[in-house]
């Protein structure tokens, strides 16, 4: 019995030399008990190998406790399900450092800001500040009216020579940027059959959320609150039946204004969210993109763990019963 659990511990654990190594760091325990007494032989060497297989196991185990599941939008897989926007930063290169804490693997780009070459707009370099062996960059067709000017934008991002994604946006409405679902989905039909990998932003909309996974999209995004108004998730409702009927990704976009919010998302059963303002405004970028990061691992492990609905009566977490009898 004790050979075949010394077997079953290593296969969980760590190399030999990696156990040595932990061992390495921390001195032989003394051969004498507390009174002075000199311990039996082979005592120490026994102390001291139970004291390293708990540091291992405890090493082995928090090595990334939140670790989740990959997430595949397409033909890609991706470990990080927070995706960050690239707008409202204070300037590219706190964008740049930011992008790098979140530790994200996708970020979205305006290609009216970043294509154009405008002389005067101080961003219109965005791209050379981002890794693109490192991120997958997601041109954005943000500020179309229409779907005849986001396929156009989709295609000028593909002849740039940017990834053929797209992040599908179409919102005529200046001043609640709330999109458009009819020329939404006619545009989405044209870029599926053009090969696009087409990631639409919506309403809250379940039915349209149907119609679009229908068409060929590789996710839906629905919005959690109006873009900009960090109001968290007002659509909660909406979103769970979205969710509940999905055959692809879902990923929360807009209005997260605190990490509570896309915890909050990703406990939903979210496949991911997208974070864009609450980030850039913050007074320290950095340690806002962190902060959210850590806050979607949290709620997705809570997701697959699986969460307990609450009921309407109290039950005492440490029953008496057994001690008052």
């Amino acid at each position: 019995m004790r050979n075949r659990g010394r077997s079953n511990s290593r296969k969980r654990g760590l190399p030999l030399a990696a156990i040595l190594s932990i061992e390495s760091q921390f001195p032989h325990h003394s051969n004498k008990s507390a009174d002075g007494a000199t311990q039996p032989p082979g005592f120490t060497n026994r102390w001291n190998r139970r004291r390293v297989i708990v540091l291992i196991k405890l090493k082995t185990t928090m090595q990334n406790p939140l670790e989740c599941t990959p997430l595949q939008i397409g033909d890609r897989v991706f470990r990080s399900r927070l995706l960050v926007g690239t707008g409202k930063f204070a300037s590219n290169e706190t964008m740049r450092d930011a992008v790098a804490a979140s530790g994200t693997e996708m970020v979205t780009v305006a290609l009216k800001r970043a294509d154009l070459g405008i002389e005067s707009d101080p961003f219109a370099d965005i791209l050379d500040y981002l890794d693109f062996d490192r991120y997958l960059v997601l041109p954005n067709t943000a500020g179309a009216l229409n779907a005849e000017e986001a396929v156009r934008i989709a295609r000028l991002g593909e002849a740039a020579g940017l990834p053929k994604w797209v992040k599908l946006e179409i919102h005529p409405d200046p001043n609640y940027l709330l999109p458009d679902p009819i020329e939404t989905l006619k545009a989405a039909e044209i870029l599926v059959r053009e090969g696009f990998t087409v990631l639409p932003y919506i309403n809250s909309d379940p039915v349209l959320a149907l119609r679009l996974q229908d068409v060929g999209c590789a996710t839906v995004m629905p919005l959690g609150s109006p873009i900009g108004s960090n109001r968290g998730l007002e659509t909660r409702a909406q979103i769970a039946i979205i969710i509940e009927q999905a055959r692809v990704p879902v990923i929360v976009d807009a209005g997260l204004g605190a990490p509570s919010h896309a915890a909050a998302a990703m406990e939903l059963g979210a496949d991911a969210v997208l974070v864009n303002t609450a980030i850039a405004i913050a007074s320290a970028p950095s340690r806002m993109a962190r902060s959210f990061a850590v806050a979607v691992e949290a709620g997705r492990a809570a997701f697959e763990i699986g969460l307990d609905h609450g009921q309407n009566k109290a039950e005492a977490t440490s029953p008496l019963t057994t001690f008052l009898d």
